[in-house]
């Protein structure tokens, strides 16, 4: 099934769609991955070297690869291969809660939606959000499902656009059609399904159930043009890629925090009150640098009455580190000076399981940062750009999220 080549020979790849992987020299698999372009998505691995490539590059010996006939059939490929191999450094950076599943409702007439943990038969994992998203964009052309629950009695824009099947479909019809789509995403392969639909429509015609063969005739052409044209993965150098080097920034990172372990997931928490009235707290979360707004939490503040930052801190960790299927990660970001930082490592010191967690506190008026176990602050100013940008990235996001909550709870007071 793979193909394996010597890690040296990566201009031996071809430029077709499928999936890689990269194995050591035991032969274990470290990571497993799909691509636009087999060639161009490897040599970005060892050309833009981020932080997680910096973890498993170094240990590859060896790069398998299987190519597709499409980037719809590498990402379902990619999604069974690592369901099957679970290779060490797709499931370091993910657990079952940011993976992405398709689940098939038992209704009557069955929906379509997205899950971020698996379900009875649920078809996944998925790794990314928007390729999934797209995918099932270009099948609901093809195969038009409900997403809502209750549909109404009337059409909806999704009915205008050919996306979902109206309020009173067929119903035997209308479960063949999500079987069909049910088989695309286990197997990713369009070319059978396309063969049995050109016997149903010969058949149709033959019948002279010519309407039943004219949706069957579009269902094929758009079955066709998703296999042949869908642009589903991003280029080697778009998304995937940073804008800047994450790898070097997270390296100065872990230099001022004395951290040897890799920086993979930062938390940057604030608080949001108006003289302790409707307090909030929130909780963002950057991973490899970026924000990963599905992991975003927000808190509604126990205590209240008083304006209490450090206090209210301490209550918002101690609630979030009661959350240990949420992950940890291996740096805090709070909104603040000394005493936020001192509350925070109270808290963290307290619990099971959060007491590697560092602990930073940057100060507003000077962009000073506290930093856990150093006396003095520094200055962000004298840190490099990118450096600085992040950090204050993650509290100018973190600070926006607490607000955006706490306009929300106001706003719903005003009308009790």
């Amino acid at each position: 099934m793979w193909k394996i080549i010597n890690k040296n020979k990566i201009d031996g790849l071809p430029k077709s769609p499928g999936v890689y992987c990269f194995k050591n020299k035991r032969g274990e698999f470290l990571y497993i991955g799909k691509a636009a372009s087999l060639r161009e998505r490897v040599k970005s691995h060892f050309q833009q070297l981020n932080f997680k490539d910096g973890l498993f590059v170094p240990e590859a010996e060896k790069i398998g690869f299987i190519e597709t006939d499409s980037e719809i059939e590498a990402l379902i490929l990619e999604s069974k291969l690592i369901k099957k191999q679970q290779p060490k450094y797709n499931t370091v950076w993910r657990d079952d809660k940011k993976y992405f599943y398709v689940v098939i409702s038992k209704e009557a007439f069955p929906r379509v939606f997205l899950l971020h943990r698996p379900a009875q038969q649920a078809i996944g994992p998925f790794t990314e959000g928007q390729p999934i998203k797209k995918t099932l964009r270009f099948l609901r052309r093809a195969f038009p499902y409900y997403t809502m629950r209750i549909h109404p009695r009337v059409k909806c824009a999704y009915c205008n656009l050919g996306l979902c099947p109206g309020p009173n479909p067929n119903k035997k019809e209308y479960k063949k059609d999500i079987k069909k789509l049910v088989s695309i995403l286990k197997n990713g392969k369009g070319g059978s399904l396309i063969k049995s639909l050109k016997k149903e429509m010969e058949i149709a015609a033959r019948k002279e159930r010519f309407e039943k063969a004219a949706k069957i005739r579009n269902q094929i052409a758009a079955l066709e043009n998703v296999f042949a044209h869908a642009r589903i993965l991003e280029p080697a150098f778009g998304a995937a890629a940073l804008p800047w080097d994450y790898y070097q920034t997270e390296k100065k990172l872990r230099k001022i925090s004395n951290l040897k372990k890799p920086i993979a997931r930062i938390e940057g928490y604030d608080i949001s009150n108006i003289q302790g009235r409707q307090a909030t707290a929130s909780m963002v979360v950057f991973t490899g640098g970026k924000p990963d707004k599905n992991s975003y939490r927000k808190f509604k503040m126990k205590l209240q009455g008083k304006p209490n930052d450090v206090a209210m801190i301490k209550e918002t960790l101690t609630r979030r580190f009661k959350h240990s299927e949420w992950g940890f990660p291996e740096i805090i970001l709070v909104d603040g000076g000394k005493p936020q930082l001192n509350a925070v490592i109270k808290t963290k010191n307290k619990e099971l399981g959060t007491k590697n967690i560092f602990v930073l506190a940057l100060a507003k008026k000077k962009n000073e940062l506290f930093i856990e176990g150093k006396k003095k602050p520094i200055l962000l100013e004298n840190q490099s750009g990118e450096l600085s940008n992040l950090i204050l990235h993650i509290r100018d996001e973190a600070h926006r999220f607490a607000r955006k909550y706490h306009i929300k709870i106001r706003r719903e007071s005003y009308f009790k």
